[in-house]
């Protein structure tokens, strides 16, 4: 396959994959960013439908938000998920925003945090959102790297209880 990473919607054709990318995170112990790295998956149509759902609104837990997921691509492999809510509630003001993203652990360090940004921020557009808030961690200067270098602003720093740290709300304003 030639041409950079590209964004796709869950399919299982890159089950495998996928599955490695979640057991990456789960051997190195770390936190499955975005959520949905952590819906079971053993039965991947399953898996599958749910995502899909998730996009229509459908199977939301109270206080969530229809929200899609996408997966980067390099290759047949996939290096990222992020995940898009379609619009915010008060939680997601405070902490959570628009777009949760993540890399995989063996893939970070290559410009793909940014990719991936950017390529859900043109779904985001193709939505209708015209303006796209973000939040990540203070002491996270890649995450907060990635964010500024897509264009955004920071708005404010605030103690989260919830997260137990000092969250940063960065906005990006999508052009027509």
């Amino acid at each position: 396959m030639t041409g950079g990473p590209r964004l796709a919607a869950p399919s299982a054709a890159w089950k495998d994959s996928y599955r490695a990318y979640v057991k990456e995170l789960e051997a190195r112990g770390e936190e499955k960013i975005p959520f949905p790295l952590g819906f079971p998956n053993e039965n991947f149509a399953a898996f599958l439908a749910h995502m899909a759902g998730c996009g229509r609104g459908i199977g939301l837990p109270p206080g969530f938000v229809p929200h899609s997921t996408f997966w980067l691509l390099r290759g047949d492999e996939v290096v990222g998920v992020s995940n898009l809510r379609h619009r915010l509630n008060d939680q997601l003001l405070v902490e959570g925003g628009h777009i949760g993203y993540g890399i995989r652990p063996g893939a970070r360090g290559q410009g793909l945090g940014r990719e991936i940004l950017r390529l859900t921020l043109h779904e985001a557009a193709r939505r209708r959102i015209d303006r796209v808030l973000l939040t990540c961690a203070k002491d996270n200067a890649a995450s907060s790297a990635v964010i500024a270098r897509n264009g955004g602003q920071l708005e404010s720093e605030a103690w989260v209880e919830a997260r137990g740290r000092v969250v940063q709300r960065w906005w990006i304003g999508m052009e027509a």
